[in-house]
C-alpha cells in the first residue's frame, strides 16, 4: 500500500515538475519577445489550468461601464509596480488569481476570462493561440494592463505641477487615456500649443488667443467683395459641410456651433494656402471643440448649449481649437495637399501590413477586387471619427496626440487592428457586401473595451513589425 502511495506521490511530483518546466520555458520565450521593447502600462503573466477558447480572446458584445473597468484594474494593480514583469502560479493567493477562471462550468470560465481582459492591453489572439499550441497543459496569458483613471489622474496632476514638464513622461502616461477633467490641459501640452514651462503658460495662451481674434477680423469678418473667387467658393463649401459634421450628435446641429466651426475652418484654410480647406478637416475640429468646451459646460454633450457662454469664452475655445488643429496637421500636411499623397502612401502601407498580419483576409479582399482606397481613404482622411461612436473619439485621440510626430505611421497599425477586428466576417462576404459592410461598420454599441482592444493589437503589431526592415517582404 505504501509503495502505491509513494508511486502516486512521485507521479504527481513529476507531473508538477513537468508543468513548471513548460511554464518556465514559455515564460523565457515571452521575455525574449519583450526584450528591448517598451510597453505602456503593466505587463502581467499568469497561467490557467484549462484551455483558452478563441471566443474569450475577443471583445464581448455586452455593455459595460468604464468605471467598472477602473475598479477591476485598480484591484489587480495594487500589488504591481509600473513596467514590472510578474508571475503567478496556481498555488499563490496574489491579485493575479483574480484572473483565473473557475473550472466549475464553461459559462463561468468564459465569464471570468472576459474579466481578465477587461481594461487590459492584451496581446493579439494569434500570439495567444501560438502559446496555447506550444503547451499541452497550461496556457500562458500575456496581459498589458493600462493604468486606471485614478492612478493616471494622480500621476498626471503631480506631473502638471512641475515647473518644467517632461514631454516624454507626459506622452507615456497620456497614451493609455487621460481623465476628462485633465484632458484640455494635457492636449494643449501634448501638441506644443502650451509651453512646458508653467510660468510661461498663461501668457502664451493669452497671446495666441489674441492672435486668433486678429486673424478672424482680418480674414473672416470682411465682406465678400474683399475675397477672391477661390476664397468665396471655399467659404461656401465650409458652410455646406458644417451642418453635416457629426450629424448624430445634436449639439453640432446648433447654429452657433456651426458658425464657430466655420470661423475656425476658414481662418485655418486661409492661413494654410498649400492645402486650403479639404472635406474631412471639419471632422478633425470636433474633438478639440468638445474637449475645450468641457472646461465651461458640464453634463452630456447632447445637453450643451453655447448660447449661455460669454463671447470671450467662445472666442478662447475657438482659438484653442484653431491652434491645436494647426499643430496636429503640421505633422501631416501632405495628407491634405493636392491629390493627398500622404494618405495614398499610408493606404498602400496599410494594405501591406494587413497582408503580413492576416494573409487569408488580404487574399480574399484581393480575389473579390476590393481596393483599400475604397474604404480606408476615409479612415485616414477623418481619423476614424466617422467610424466609431463619438463618445469614444476623445479617448482615441489621447493616444493619437501622445504619439506626436510618429502618429501617421502608427495610424497604419490602428487601422489594421480596426479592420481585422472583423476578420472572420470579411472572409464570408462578397465584393458588394464587403463594400457596404465597411462603409457602415457595426460599431454603434462599442464601449471603451472594444477600443482598448483595437489599440492593444495596434501597439503589439507596431512593436513587432514597424522597426523590422523586411516586415513587408513577401
Amino acid at each position: 500500500m505504501k509503495s502505491n502511495t509513494n508511486s502516486k506521490e512521485d507521479s504527481e511530483a513529476s507531473s508538477a515538475s513537468s508543468l513548471d518546466s513548460r511554464f518556465n520555458q514559455t515564460l523565457r520565450n515571452v521575455q525574449g519577445l519583450l526584450k528591448g521593447r517598451s510597453f505602456p502600462g503593466k505587463v502581467l503573466i499568469t497561467r490557467r489550468s484549462s484551455p483558452v477558447e478563441d471566443s474569450t480572446l475577443r471583445s464581448p458584445d455586452s455593455d459595460r461601464s468604464f468605471s467598472d473597468n477602473d475598479i477591476r484594474s485598480s484591484e489587480l494593480m495594487d500589488d504591481y509596480t509600473e513596467d514590472e514583469l510578474s508571475i503567478s502560479k496556481p498555488s499563490t493567493n496574489s491579485a493575479v488569481d483574480k484572473l483565473k477562471p473557475s473550472t466549475s462550468s464553461p459559462e463561468s470560465s468564459s465569464k471570468d476570462v472576459q474579466k481578465s481582459t477587461m481594461g487590459a492591453r492584451a496581446t493579439d489572439s494569434a500570439r495567444l493561440m501560438r502559446f496555447t499550441k506550444q503547451l499541452s497543459g497550461p496556457t500562458v496569458i500575456l496581459v498589458f494592463m493600462r493604468p486606471t483613471s485614478l492612478i493616471t489622474g494622480t500621476t498626471l496632476s503631480n506631473l502638471l505641477l512641475l515647473d518644467y514638464l517632461h514631454a516624454e513622461k507626459l506622452r507615456e502616461i497620456a497614451w493609455s487615456g487621460v481623465p476628462p477633467y485633465l484632458r484640455p490641459t494635457v492636449w494643449r501640452l501634448l501638441l506644443g500649443y502650451a509651453p512646458p514651462n508653467s510660468d510661461r503658460r498663461e501668457g502664451v495662451l493669452r497671446r495666441k488667443r489674441v492672435e486668433y481674434l486678429d486673424c478672424v477680423a482680418q480674414y473672416y469678418d470682411i465682406p465678400d467683395t474683399e475675397r477672391t473667387d477661390e476664397e468665396i467658393n471655399m467659404l461656401r463649401q465650409i458652410a455646406v459641410d458644417c451642418p453635416r459634421t457629426v450629424p448624430d450628435v445634436s449639439f453640432f446641429q446648433q447654429v452657433e456651433v456651426q458658425k464657430s466651426l466655420e470661423r475656425i475652418l476658414y481662418t485655418w484654410a486661409i492661413r494654410h494656402p498649400a492645402s486650403g480647406y479639404v472635406q474631412g478637416i471639419n471632422d478633425l475640429v470636433t474633438p478639440f471643440f468638445v474637449v475645450f468646451l468641457a472646461e465651461h459646460l458640464k453634463g452630456s454633450v447632447d445637453g450643451w448649449s453655447i448660447v449661455d457662454l460669454a463671447t470671450d469664452t467662445i472666442s478662447n475655445v475657438e482659438a484653442d481649437c484653431f491652434w491645436c488643429l494647426s499643430k496636429l496637421l503640421d505633422g501631416m500636411q501632405d495628407h491634405y495637399t493636392f491629390a493627398q499623397p500622404g494618405i495614398q502612401r499610408l493606404v498602400f502601407k496599410l494594405k501591406e501590413v494587413v497582408r503580413r498580419i492576416d494573409e487569408p483576409v488580404s487574399r480574399h479582399m484581393e480575389e473579390q477586387g476590393l481596393e483599400f482606397l475604397q474604404f480606408a481613404f476615409r479612415w485616414f482622411n477623418c481619423l476614424l471619427i466617422r467610424e466609431i461612436p463619438f463618445h469614444l473619439v476623445t479617448r482615441l485621440w489621447d493616444t493619437y496626440l501622445a504619439e506626436g510626430d510618429a502618429l501617421p505611421d502608427f495610424l497604419v497599425y490602428i487601422f489594421a487592428s480596426f479592420l481585422l477586428h472583423w476578420s472572420d466576417k470579411l472572409q464570408k462576404l462578397e465584393f458588394q457586401e464587403m463594400v457596404m459592410f465597411l462603409q457602415h461598420l457595426p460599431t454603434q454599441n462599442w464601449t471603451h473595451l472594444e477600443l482598448e482592444m483595437v489599440l492593444s493589437r495596434a501597439y503589439m503589431w507596431h512593436a513587432m513589425f514597424n522597426s523590422s526592415p523586411s516586415h513587408l517582404a513577401s
